[in-house]
């Protein structure tokens, strides 16, 4: 919230500057003649709108906010110097005081303008992203001149082991044991005579 009080605080200030230097350009007649009354040179009426204008411009935008908050700040304090100095009237009294706390507004400006809603306030962030960019880069070219050389380990070749060829064993050779013959004795053509024969 804080951020937001000053932003709005900032505008305030630049809409009054801003408004003022505009009438002036408008109607440098006026400004001429308060100007003669305090014994200054009529022809400032017209840079001093554009003072004010520019100011108050880039005190809104947030635009160098400390730099203009201080030009400002003494450009206030020299008009009560040499045109509300008149502090037996009231309404003078009324006009010195009412700068002199515009003076105090431009001093919270001064410091607290440049926080967030400001260009001030981005381009410092900008700047700071970058300045930790290239660090992050910097660290990085450091890290890798430093580095220790990493050893690679070559593994030996694998040996290839090739199997013997299995050896087939042969059966024994085996021994078949005829039977033996039988021999039978018949008489086979039946003529009373036995003949022998293999069975």
């Amino acid at each position: 919230m804080s951020w937001i009080a000053a932003v709005i605080g900032r505008l305030m200030l630049a809409a009054l500057f801003l408004l003022s230097g505009i009438s002036k350009l408008a109607d440098p007649g006026q400004a001429a003649g308060i100007l003669q009354s305090a014994h200054l040179p009529a022809n400032l009426a017209m840079p001093t709108g554009i003072f004010e204008v520019v100011a108050g411009v880039m005190l809104a935008v947030g635009l160098m906010t400390r730099l203009v908050s201080l030009a400002l700040f003494v450009f206030v304090g020299l008009t009560i110097f040499f045109v509300h100095n008149q502090f037996g009237d009231p309404l003078q009294l009324t006009m010195a005081l009412k700068n002199l706390a515009i003076m105090g507004g431009l001093l919270m400006t001064f410091a607290y303008g440049q926080m967030r809603g400001s260009y001030d306030f981005m381009r410092e962030r900008r700047r700071t992203q970058d300045a930790e960019i290239r660090l992050a880069h910097a660290e990085g070219k450091a890290e890798g001149a430093t580095a220790v050389p990493h050893t690679v380990v070559t593994a030996p070749p694998a040996t290839v082991v090739t199997a013997r060829p299995a050896t087939v064993v042969a059966d024994a050779p085996r021994t078949v044991i005829a039977d033996t013959p039988r021999t039978v004795v018949t008489d086979v053509d039946g003529d009373g005579v036995s003949e022998v024969r293999e069975r």
